[in-house]
């Protein structure tokens, strides 16, 4: 399934001119989906209509998707119902996400509704809801999943829970996502906004590596930014990321040289499928520049986790090979080159055997 990245915009609570600008330079940098709040919505049906359809089809048109975050209490503000999804298909909406449920046939025929507008379940529980809407033979490919985000320091969800959860959807084949923090964003549903992001452990995290870690997990397809508004330094970095692969960010020592640069840039570079437990090896390099000198340096130190290696001119034939350092260890026979920065160790788990990984300049 093809990975989207997300922005999140609350019209009750921002300007929409302001929203289209961040709408539309979220879309420079390659965002295609937007969740949009409808929780606080008090205006009445017409003024609603108006605000969130000028708003939706200004997206629509440079391609976006947009999901309606709805709650029971804004089918009754507006005199709506859930057996008729004419309103939301006429604001241009491609979905509505359900923040509460129902008995799991009522899910599972809103995924036949003749606009096509998709369904999205909360993710955040670990229990047999989705089952549930399954066995009543849902249409699946209009059945989304996505986590919530939590407001508040300390109420988003522990990894071990976030995986279970997750896996509940991807084993279903259900489009998934979650949420990211903005750290400089101060726009959310709610008065309180300590960042949005679904798992605590992003907080504080800049929204690219969360995003990394997400994606890393193999749990999540859409990662959503879930306050506003980001920074463009922000959206850029997150529009940056590889969402098929890890691509660790490097700091060099003083002392790389350009061959070993070379080989830590410029390669597509995978794990030996036959793994050791003290290191990642990217074997192939070595044949590709074998014959290419490498001088020691930085080798006579205790390699810690994190840190990038490289075989020099002492390790006959695995020299110009690349190691990235799991367990401490020496080995004069090896040159520090770099390290992987530390926010980014996180990341260290998720290479497997065979799996692909880059490395870019921090």
């Amino acid at each position: 399934m093809k990975r989207v990245l997300g922005i999140s915009v609350y019209p009750d609570h921002s300007d929409i001119d302001q929203d289209k600008a961040y709408i539309k330079l979220a879309h420079k940098y390659g965002f295609g989906r937007i969740f949009m709040s409808m929780l606080e919505v008090t205006e009445g049906k017409e003024t609603v209509k108006k605000k969130f359809k000028e708003l939706i089809f200004f997206a629509k048109e440079l391609g976006y998707e947009t999901i309606l975050d709805v709650a029971p209490n804004i089918f009754e503000e507006l005199g709506i119902s859930y057996d008729d999804m004419s309103f939301f298909h006429e604001l241009g909406a491609d979905g509505i996400r359900l923040d509460l449920g129902f008995d799991g046939s009522k899910e599972a025929m809103l995924t036949y509704n003749p606009y096509g507008v998709a369904i999205e379940l909360n993710m955040s529980n670990d229990v047999a809801y989705l089952d549930n809407i399954l066995t009543y033979e849902a249409n699946t490919p209009f059945l989304y999943g996505c986590h919530n985000f939590y407001p508040q320091e300390g109420t988003a969800l522990p990894y071990d829970f976030f995986v279970k959860c997750s896996e509940r959807f991807k084993a279903h084949g259900i489009r998934t996502a979650a949420f990211v923090t903005s750290q400089v964003g101060d726009i959310g549903p709610w008065d309180i906004n300590d960042g949005l992001p679904t798992l605590e452990m992003h907080r504080h995290l800049p929204v690219e590596v969360a995003t990394k870690h997400l994606f890393a997990t193999k749990l999540i397809d859409d990662v959503i930014i879930g306050n506003a508004y980001a920074s463009e330094e922000e959206l850029q970095a997150m529009g940056a990321v590889d969402r098929y692969q890890t691509e660790f960010s490097v700091e060099f020592v003083a002392d790389v040289n350009e061959v070993e640069k070379q080989i830590v840039l410029n390669e597509q570079h995978y794990r030996r499928g036959d793994i050791t437990d003290q290191m990642v090896r990217s074997t192939f390099v070595r044949k590709k520049y074998g014959q290419e000198a490498n001088a020691p340096h930085d080798n006579e130190i205790e390699f810690q986790p994190g840190d990038i290696v490289i075989g020099n001119d002492a390790f006959g034939k695995y020299k110009n090979e690349l190691q990235v350092v799991l367990k401490a260890h020496k080995d004069n026979r090896k040159n520090k080159v770099g390290q992987i920065i530390a926010n980014e160790q996180l990341l260290l788990p998720f290479i497997h055997p065979w799996s692909k990984f880059k490395f870019t300049e921090k």
